[in-house]
């Protein structure tokens, strides 16, 4: 079907020409042969080479393995001619001493917690360098009572669960994996009381119900299990004791129970088939329909007579974080850097998230050293992060530029982020002033499946999954790849959320779809089978990464065009009003219909109800301070973009006004940051209090509204349009 489409669009490159964003006629012609050059050098059999290596053991924060891959690409990179060193930060990270989780009754059954080893998996059976199945920042605890099945654990599941007459207060839980970040699951039964929480994976979400499972197919097979970080990053990530300072030998530490992004329940992943025998034996409500998995039994909520014994204890050490550094001193701008940056540590071997996306960079910075040793230099620095300890909690990145922050916010043009890279279509989300530019550089590289642009390939994609006639006709008109907005869950959010520095975060897939992720099968085998056969993606994600980084690090005129910012913002706003009066028409009819509920109800003399407790009305908030600010930036951004076409701007003001635009953003920054989390200081993109990965735009305005805190909502109207009115102000300074 896709293929089909793809010949039926008939698109035209926006890109055949012979300028480039930034450049002018003569000098985009250089860049142009220069990127031919840099095609030339990447090879498909480098990057196999290094996912090979650095997946041959696990290599999780902490671990002999961590430091050994840390030093391999150390010296890869100084061979490559780098400046390169290794940053070592001192950070916490639990690692378990203590795992059991049993039913007690109405029969006896004890978890198993184990992944086997796979004769066709060559890594999968070195179980003494393997972290076991856990989930890192549970709290320690040793508790039992009544299961209780709660979905995917999110704040609706409790709402049904509410209608169901179902309470989890002193109860455990159990969770699906899925629909929103993992750390959201035990936050959320934490403050509806439960005492313990288990999450599992059920194959209708990436086991059997997909397809083959492993070593067969791609799919998680009963005995995978997700590992992975509940810290509650939503509000701060990073070292937990050292909030907001870099986590250096000497850094003033928080005690353990002052740190507030710590849960206070214990909190254990298994697979499903440590999950079965729980699920099979609940009793209570059959699970609405929405709720069923693909187990082969009937889904019941609970709770009933399945009891359960959770007991978990950690070590809570502080461990060593190694970030690689790595340096090519830019030729005129050298205190201008056009950074890139990728993960190097992995729950076990990692060979897909994330040593896909880090073996790409790896080929990318290679290709360009090749190019250095012709003769060529960057205009501007090029500096290249490996990160450790992103899975705990982003530490590598976030100690890194909490310690460096100053620097960095002086010096960094942008940040351009990768992470886990398969076969498929390119995704970008970021700095929305960088749109156009990004489907420029899409229309310039070739998709290996298809022979059309990456871009062709990825717009035509969207219009096949667009769930309306509509949505296919805006993506058909617009033809370009549209950049997402930025919530967490990579190493970008250090960046643009607490210092508001632009950044990217680009990968490829969509068609390597499994259930290897945070398991001991993620490995070598699994990825060249199934995942980028041929290593052609990597290829692919270098080529892409590397127009971004070489474009912007030789760009006369640098290309943020923020009448797209400025029209993003408008749709935020526009659609934040029309959610607010769809709330308060929904309340309305929902207050209405409980209490004629009720009345019907209480009617019948021989039964006692409670009357139903009304949601409060929606208030009508004020959002002229936020139209106002959204007009004055659409009329700033229009001005700014006037005043940068013309051709006649000296090389002094180019470069004056490089510096002016790569540090707008930071005028979107709120000054003490969001309620409640201050660390996320962008007015635009956060990541949800409860989605966790999941963007929230106009976050303090919007969640504000969700939370139905309607002072807090009206504040944040006022704040977000005083950030929106001094960026708008910022740019009418540019020239």
């Amino acid at each position: 079907m896709r293929s089909v489409l793809l010949l039926l669009c008939g698109f035209v490159s926006i890109t055949a020409q012979s300028q480039l964003q930034g450049f002018s006629k003569a000098s985009a012609a250089t860049q142009q042969a220069l990127e031919k050059k840099f095609d030339e050098q990447l090879k498909s059999s480098n990057v196999e080479e290094y996912l090979k290596q650095m997946s041959s053991r696990p290599h999780h924060l902490g671990s002999p393995g961590s430091k050994a891959v840390a030093e391999y690409i150390a010296d890869k990179f100084k061979s490559w001619g780098y400046q390169t060193t290794i940053e070592t930060y001192y950070v916490l990270f639990p690692t378990p001493k203590t795992r059991l989780l049993e039913m007690t009754a109405p029969k006896k059954f004890t978890a198993s917690l184990k992944e086997p080893a796979l004769k066709e998996d060559a890594t999968s059976g070195q179980v003494n360098e393997q972290l076991p199945v856990y989930n890192a920042w549970s709290a320690d605890g040793d508790v039992a009572g009544d299961l209780v099945f709660v979905n995917y654990g999110v704040p609706s599941d409790y709402e049904q669960l509410e209608k169901l007459g179902i309470d989890v207060k002193g109860k455990i839980v159990i969770a699906k994996y899925g629909r929103s970040w993992r750390g959201i699951k035990p936050k959320v039964a934490q403050e509806h009381g439960a005492i313990g929480c288990i999450i599992y994976s059920d194959p209708k979400d990436d086991g059997y119900y997909q397809g083959d499972v492993y070593p067969k197919g791609p799919f998680r097979n009963e005995y995978g299990a997700q590992r992975g970080s509940v810290q509650d990053m939503p509000v701060y990530p990073g070292d937990p004791l050292t909030p907001n300072i870099g986590a250096t030998k000497d850094a003033r530490r928080l005690d353990r129970k002052d740190a507030t992004n710590l849960l206070k329940i214990p909190v254990l992943p298994i697979s499903y088939a440590d999950a079965k025998p729980l699920l099979e034996s609940l009793e209570g409500p059959v699970a609405p329909e929405g709720w069923r998995g693909a187990l082969p039994f009937t889904y019941h909520v609970g709770p009933g007579k399945t009891k359960v014994h959770l007991q978990l204890s950690f070590d809570w050490k502080i461990v060593p974080c190694y970030d690689v550094i790595a340096k090519i001193t830019g030729s005129e701008f050298p205190d201008q850097w056009v950074m890139r940056g990728n993960h190097h540590d992995a729950w076990v071997n990692g060979a897909g998230d994330p040593l896909s996306g880090q073996s790409a960079m790896m080929e990318e910075a290679r290709a360009i050293g090749e190019l250095v040793k012709t003769g060529w230099k960057p205009k501007r620095t090029i500096v290249y992060g490996a990160w450790d300890g992103e899975e705990p909690s982003l530490l590598g990145s976030t100690e890194w530029v909490e310690d460096h922050a100053n620097e960095l916010k002086q010096k960094v043009v942008l940040y351009i982020n990768s992470d886990g890279n398969e076969r498929g279509f390119v995704g970008v989300e970021g700095s929305q002033g960088l749109e156009n530019f990004f489907n420029e550089i899409t229309g310039d590289v070739i998709d290996p499946q298809t022979g059309v642009t990456v871009r062709e390939r990825s717009v035509a994609n969207s219009i096949a999954d667009a769930s309306s006639a509509k949505a296919k006709k805006e993506l058909m008109d617009k033809k370009m790849v549209t950049m997402g907005a930025m919530g967490s869950g990579s190493d970008y959010s250090p960046f643009i959320q607490h210092l508001g520095i632009p950044s990217l975060n680009i990968g490829y897939g969509g068609e390597g779809d499994g259930g290897e992720y945070h398991s001991v099968y993620d490995s070598y085998d699994m990825y060249r089978r199934f995942k980028d056969p041929g290593f052609v993606y990597g290829v692919v994600q270098a080529k892409t990464t590397g127009r971004v980084t070489l474009r912007m690090a030789d760009a006369e005129l640098l290309p943020f065009d923020f009448r797209t910012v400025a029209k993003k913002i408008a749709g935020y706003a526009k659609e934040l009003m029309e959610t607010t009066n769809d709330m308060r028409d929904a309340t309305v009819i929902e207050n209405k219909v409980l209490s004629e509920k009720y009345y019907t109800l209480a009617a019948d003399p021989t039964k006692t109800y409670v009357a139903p407790k009304p949601k409060d009305e929606v208030p009508y908030l004020n959002f002229a301070p936020l139209e106002n600010a959204v007009n004055l930036l659409e009329k700033a951004a229009a001005a700014l973009s006037s005043k940068l076409d013309n051709s006649s701007l000296t090389e002094d003001q180019k470069n004056k006004i490089n510096i002016q635009l790569y540090q707008a953003e930071q005028n979107l920054l709120l000054p003490d940051g969001l309620p409640r989390r201050g660390w996320y200081k962008h007015s635009i993109y956060a990541p949800g209090f409860y989605t966790g990965y999941g963007v929230k735009t106009l976050p303090g305005i919007r969640e504000a509204i969700e939370q139905r805190n309607w002072k807090e909502a009206q504040d944040m109207v006022e704040q977000t349009a005083a950030a929106i009115n001094k960026f708008s102000s910022y740019l009418d300074t540019i020239k």
